[in-house]
């Protein structure tokens, strides 16, 4: 397997590069792997703003050698990268179908991480996340997910339905998070075609 040249990581919805995911990844790559170049974007709250983030900011990055990480609203857009581009994805409990889900949460929202700085998520914005949401996948041993049981937001078993034919690790228990993250680090830098921690 091609080892990666250029790791992205996108967050989910209210989340950002502050999250415990993407310090720990940030600080493990600085650590051990410094020549493979990482990005962490803070996404806008419109689903085609941070299209177009992710899409412009990857554009002369290798599809080869490229890989993406996403967590819950980061893993629906990961897929929806990876399927463009041809790239592995590491997918943390992602979002199947945003769209529905993210409907009922139009208005003002906090940052989960920042309680004092808010975006509004706009009604248009559902059809934006309609308007990515991919087919059956084209390559879908080019996925590794991680899903726990015990994600409070999201159905586990519609994740494991949408991911199917990839490579898929059920966690028993944990959480929308994956609080438990480190310990599932070694399966997901194999992966990636890196050496395991």
């Amino acid at each position: 397997m091609t080892t990666i040249t250029h790791l992205l990581y996108l967050h989910g919805f209210r989340s950002s590069p502050q999250s415990t995911k993407a310090r720990h990844l940030a600080q493990l790559f600085r650590d051990r792997w410094p020549q493979v170049q990482w990005w962490c974007p803070q996404l806008p709250p419109s689903p085609a703003q941070a299209a177009a983030l992710i899409d412009e900011g990857t554009r002369d990055w290798p599809s080869q050698t490229l890989a993406v990480v996403g967590s819950s609203l980061g893993g629906f857009y990961a897929t929806w990268l990876a399927e463009q581009r041809g790239c592995r994805a590491v997918l943390i409990n992602p979002a199947v179908d945003p769209a529905r889900d993210l409907a009922r949460h139009i208005g003002e929202q906090a940052q989960w991480h920042e309680p004092g700085q808010t975006f509004f998520f706009q009604p248009h914005y559902v059809q934006e996340l309609r308007a990515l949401q991919m087919g059956p996948l084209r390559r879908p041993r080019h996925y590794l997910a991680l899903l726990a049981t015990g994600d409070e937001v999201l159905d586990w078993r519609e994740m494991r339905e949408r991911y199917k034919a990839s490579v898929l690790k059920i966690i028993e228990g944990s959480d929308h998070a994956l609080s438990d993250f480190e310990q599932h680090l070694p399966l997901a830098l194999r992966f990636l075609g890196l050496s395991p921690l």
